[in-house]
């Protein structure tokens, strides 16, 4: 049923992606905002509360509506709710448009566009970038956009699926990816900012919740492009990041196609605009300590590699999920 599920979630999203103001997102955000609004009040254990009720109640709800459709109407319902669900948290759509204007604006030469494409995708200053320096940070966002939006919910949905919990794992991946960035963002804004405790809170579970799925993304890097250059960045470089999971996936995706990636992070936006663009959470920082990863200098040929990268990726991913349900059929 994953693999039914996940491949024609993705062929739907590909027909018909969700809008950037699409419903699911907007109701994600007031869930979010109303979870920390009602129970924040500064300390740990409602920090905690807040979370649970943000991440878990919706996967707990959407594994209530699973096991009640499996009772009600067999395999056929159940598949078709996870298709469902898994087409509102999983595929490219829902941030490729982004990476595909900044390409198409760097290809036609019109690189003031793509600065300003570049900053309203991550509310960030951009306006001194050179053109390496862009095309280094869409690649870097645009990964890490891939594995959260793809990778990381193909992990948590596959992980749970697996122990009879239907799409839980998917909503429950990114419910905490978007309540990290949600808040983290929030935390600064003179509207209704949140407690320091609950932007711990969500920033510790995110990290914990992200160390597995973000490993498997950079293994799947590695043995789709350049292996062994991937595994020595990876165990080399992926610490100097200031977030180790996105280390992890960067350093992997540097050697995969030999890219040179880290920098400075651009700096945000005034405060009052850095809400996170509807249906893009928030993403880490991916700045570096010292000086950039080994690689050639990024270029926009870069960009046609790492999409070839992703889509390999994905394949492996389809792959690994073919063989393994031949092989519970067959035993």
């Amino acid at each position: 049923m994953a693999f039914f599920a996940i491949v024609i979630a993705l062929l739907l999203e590909q027909v018909r992606p969700l809008g950037q103001g699409n419903a699911a997102v907007a109701a994600l955000r007031r869930w979010v905002r109303g979870a920390g609004r009602a129970v924040d009040a500064g300390g740990h254990h409602h920090a905690w509360l807040a979370w649970a009720l943000a991440v878990l109640m919706p996967a707990l709800a959407a594994l209530g509506v699973y096991l009640f459709l499996h009772w009600l109407g067999g395999w056929p319902l159940a598949l078709a709710w996870n298709v469902a669900v898994l087409y509102v948290t999983l595929g490219f759509r829902q941030f490729s448009y982004h990476f595909t204007g900044i390409r198409d604006a760097l290809d036609a030469g019109d690189e003031e566009r793509a600065r300003q494409l570049l900053a309203r995708w991550q509310q960030v200053d951009a306006s001194a970038l050179p053109r390496s320096e862009i095309v280094r940070h869409v690649i870097e966002y645009s990964v890490l956009a891939a594995h959260r939006h793809v990778f990381g919910v193909l992990t948590w949905y596959c992980l749970l699926a697996a122990l009879g919990l239907g799409p839980a794992g998917a909503v429950f991946y990114r419910n905490a990816a978007f309540a990290a960035g949600y808040w983290g963002r929030k935390g600064d804004s003179a509207d209704q900012p949140v407690s320091q405790a609950l932007r711990s809170a969500a920033a510790a579970a995110w990290r914990a919740i992200d160390w597995l799925p973000a490993r498997t993304t950079a293994l799947a890097f590695a043995i789709v492009g350049s292996f062994e250059d991937a595994i020595d960045t990876w165990r080399q470089h992926a610490a100097r990041f200031a977030d180790g999971n996105d280390g992890v996936i960067l350093a992997a995706t540097s050697g995969a196609i030999g890219v040179r990636l880290g920098g400075a992070t651009l700096k945000p936006v005034a405060v009052a605009n850095t809400a996170a663009a509807p249906g893009q959470p928030a993403l880490g920082p991916v700045d570096l300590e010292g000086d950039a990863l080994p690689g050639d200098a990024p270029t926009s040929r870069h960009f046609n590699q790492v999409i070839g990268l992703v889509w390999r990726a994905v394949a492996l991913w389809l792959l690994l999920l073919v063989l393994l349900s031949l092989a519970h059929v067959l035993g």
